[in-house]
């Protein structure tokens, strides 16, 4: 790989890490008045999971939750990069049907979520990651 693409790779992987960890920052109000909130949140699980009984928002919301906290420090500090950038793709895309099932296809448009998924995807198929833990094992 050249310079540019481990400075892309490098970039991609930050990005996706800080998505997630600033998404679940938000639902635990730790950016202030600029937070959701977590009732917020369990009611926006609801929404995007029309599709499920409503009961479940709450387990999901608590697995979602956890899984982007593993997933965003994962990417954070590149360790096991291309599994993580892989669930990371997975995880986003299930978001993005789900909300285009609840919703329509402008809903995750509008917020990026199939190019945060794919880009993901696209992470997870690179041959080494520079500035990383896994680099330290290769």
């Amino acid at each position: 790989m050249n310079t540019y693409q481990n400075i892309a790779g490098f970039l991609v992987r930050i990005a996706l890490a800080s998505g997630f960890l600033s998404a679940v920052a938000s639902r635990l109000s730790l950016w202030g008045t600029n937070s959701s909130g977590w009732s917020a949140f369990v009611t926006y699980t609801a929404k995007v999971n029309s599709f499920l009984p409503e009961r479940l928002a709450l387990f999901l919301a608590i697995i979602s939750t956890i899984v982007e906290v593993v997933l965003g420090l994962l990417l954070l500090i590149g360790f096991k990069t291309r599994w993580a950038a892989f669930g990371a793709a997975v995880l986003s895309l299930l978001f993005a049907l789900a909300m285009t099932y609840s919703y329509t296809i402008k809903e995750p448009l509008d917020y990026s979520v199939f190019a945060f998924s794919m880009g993901a995807f696209l992470l997870s198929t690179l041959p080494v990651y520079k500035w990383s833990i896994d680099s330290l094992f290769t």
